[in-house]
């Protein structure tokens, strides 16, 4: 599949990374193509380009910027490039500037998730939230003790669902849909409870997983 990543930061190399590894074709959008000059070197399968041109070449996209900044990427992307496409949504509504008490700030409410917003002004495209509350180092092949760690995303189309569920489990991932884009107000906040050993002690290999009772069995409610 070609695949077009828009941002360049640390999540967006390794998702970009992880996709070329397994196979697919691979452009990062960047509005500094100049930055990756020496990363591109080192990487196979992956070309470096603006957001209208991995846009453009991208069968599926990835968005991996900062959620303040997420709608101006995809209008740099251009929304005829993004008409009737999947978006892998990574971003979070994390508020720029510093943080509160130990933890980081949302500039949403439970009441509107971000991914909600994007898919209001960019309707043509099919959004899917995912990879959100992980670190860039355990996107592709997460080595945890028991098993697979579990990838919750949520969507308005099924069908782009189902396009996503697959690459998530070549990376690695257990996924759970939680449904409709109105789940990524539950799923986006995931986010701070992601960094908050991270930044209390340290580290950022780790990961949610979600364990369920085997068919049939109860328990006490």
């Amino acid at each position: 599949m070609q695949i077009g990543v828009l941002g360049s930061g640390p999540v967006a190399r390794a998702l970009a990374a992880g996709f070329a590894a397994r196979g697919h074709e691979v452009v990062l959008g960047t509005r500094d193509a100049s930055r990756l000059v020496a990363w591109s070197r080192t990487q196979r399968g992956v070309g470096v380009a603006s957001f209208a041109e991995a846009a453009a070449f991208g069968e599926l996209l990835v968005l991996a910027v900062r959620g303040s900044v997420a709608n101006r990427a995809l209008r740099l992307a251009g929304t005829p490039n993004l008409a009737g496409k999947t978006i892998i949504d990574v971003c979070n509504p994390v508020a720029d500037g510093a943080s509160s008490a130990g933890s980081l700030r949302l500039f949403t409410s439970f009441d509107e998730s971000l991914m909600e917003r994007l898919q209001r002004e960019f309707s043509t495209a099919r959004f899917v939230k995912a990879f959100n509350a992980v670190g860039a180092a355990m996107v592709a092949d997460p080595q945890l003790p028991g098993g697979p760690p579990t990838m919750f995303i949520c969507g308005n189309d099924a069908t782009a669902k189902a396009q996503v569920t697959p690459l998530l489990a070549a990376f690695g991932w257990e996924p759970a849909d939680l449904g409709g884009a109105e789940a990524a107000r539950v799923i986006e906040p995931m986010c701070l409870l992601w960094a908050m050993p991270a930044m209390k002690r340290g580290g950022v290999a780790h990961a949610f997983k979600l364990l369920r009772a085997a068919p049939g069995e109860t328990h006490p409610a």
